[in-house]
């Protein structure tokens, strides 16, 4: 099991623990902001309570950590109430997302100025370094994911989000006041040989926040590296290029979507788009605003003339803006937009999917008039031998075209007249 699946598994073991309590409070009237808030209060409860350990305690006191400890978890337990609040409530909303993390935030910076205040107060400075390390750490895990979803990138995951720093924190501070009853508070375990103490009672506190300073920052540079692969990889996709993958998404969408209403005769586009000739073995091609460049799909033979049947279909761009040449599709093309999968399902015969869009499969397969292959569409229960297809967008950004429609031009299978469709978007 993969540390997602267990932390999922985990997370739900949880949720059917506290829903009760869940339903509770929403019969109480608790919305998932008050609940927010009490668990904001709480932290600054925690922030209160190692100052005052600072300020009034002495150096082997740490029951101020063990009581510490134990509010970090319960103010924890609100972290995952309100959620469970606002869907159980139906109380879901935007802006109580944005309350939810931005508190979320506070509560974790006077969390770690409570555990900081102390360690200083009380002269564990290597330690309050970690503290400070490690809330730099926390700071940027969730500083990453939020910056790089605002620039369109999902960032999850990590060693260390916030449910696991709230539990390492507070199990860890509850089980270094806990143990001082047992080792005493001013503990110290020496080594032969080495010049000072290798653990104190306070380590069992500082370690775990030493572990925590390190993952935490392992996590926000690893969701800096998440984000920038994918930002590398629509940033290598030619401008020349369909907008990204999400429009080839909503182009496959509109062309086996059976429930979107059809029009004949279509107008004619405000390009003039090029018809590809001299292109041996093409099934059909693709064109699209806002420049003229083509893709084409062509049947996969060998010099015998014998299809590969591995890969029945070859695909590749004309570039008619760039004097006719002819180039293979980039990675996010293939994997993502235009690239066919092909499966054998009888001889002869193939379906095939986009990689954009593969519940409704397209079919390869020999015509009984020519007695060659040919690529066939089914819309509105009319089976279309496929030659062209034309999306039309009318501004939009270049991630987020706005597609107006979809053309579909070839011959009708049964009469083998021409036959034209239009898919509005």
């Amino acid at each position: 099991m993969t540390f997602d699946a267990l932390r999922t598994a985990l997370q739900g073991g949880i949720y059917r623990v506290i829903n009760p309590f869940v339903r509770l409070l929403i019969r109480l009237g608790f919305t998932p902001n008050a609940v927010t808030l009490t668990g904001f209060g709480l932290n600054v409860g925690v922030a209160v309570l190692f100052i005052v350990g600072g300020e009034e305690g002495n150096r082997g006191d740490l029951r101020y950590v063990g009581w510490g400890g134990a509010l970090i978890l319960f103010a924890g337990l609100f972290d995952m109430l309100d959620g469970q609040v606002a869907r159980l409530g139906n109380m879901q909303s935007t802006y109580g997302a944005l309350f939810d993390s931005v508190l979320d935030r506070y509560s974790e910076l006077f969390t770690f100025l409570g555990i900081c205040y102390y360690l200083v107060a009380h002269h564990y400075l290597l330690g309050s370094l970690g503290a400070f390390i490690a809330l730099i750490g926390s700071m940027m895990v969730s500083y990453t994911r939020a910056r790089a979803e605002g620039l369109g990138v999902e960032c999850k995951g990590g060693l260390m989000q916030r449910p696991e720093r709230v539990v390492l924190l507070g199990v860890s501070a509850l089980a270094c006041g806990v143990s001082s009853a047992w080792l005493g508070g001013d503990y110290k375990l020496f080594v032969p040989g080495i010049p000072f103490h290798v653990f104190e009672t306070m380590s069992i506190l500082t370690f775990p926040i030493a572990v925590l300073a390190v993952l935490a920052n392992i996590t926000a540079v690893a969701r800096l590296r998440q984000a920038k692969r994918v930002l590398a990889l629509r940033e290598a996709a030619p401008a020349a290029s369909l907008p990204s993958a999400q429009a080839a998404a909503v182009l496959l969408i509109g062309l086996l979507g059976s429930s979107l209403s059809l029009e004949a005769a279509p107008q004619q586009p405000m390009l003039t788009f090029p018809v590809p000739s001299g292109v041996a073995h093409q099934l059909f091609y693709l064109q699209r605003d806002p420049n003229t460049n083509t893709i084409i799909y062509q049947l996969n033979v060998n010099s015998a003339g014998q299809l590969d049947e591995d890969e029945p279909i070859s695909i590749f761009w004309i570039r008619y803006e760039e004097q006719g040449q002819h180039k293979d599709l980039n990675f996010i093309q293939r994997r993502f937009a235009y690239g066919l999968s092909a499966r054998k399902i009888a001889p002869g015969k193939y379906e095939l999917k986009f990689a954009a869009y593969g519940k409704v499969p397209f079919v390869l397969m020999k015509s009984s008039f020519d007695n060659a292959f040919h690529v066939y569409a089914t819309v509105a229960n009319k089976q279309i031998q496929l030659e062209r297809v034309y999306l039309r967008i009318e501004g939009g950004t270049f991630w987020v075209p706005n597609v107006r429609y979809i053309e579909l031009k070839g011959r009708d299978a049964a009469s083998q007249k021409p036959v034209v469709e239009r898919i509005p978007v």
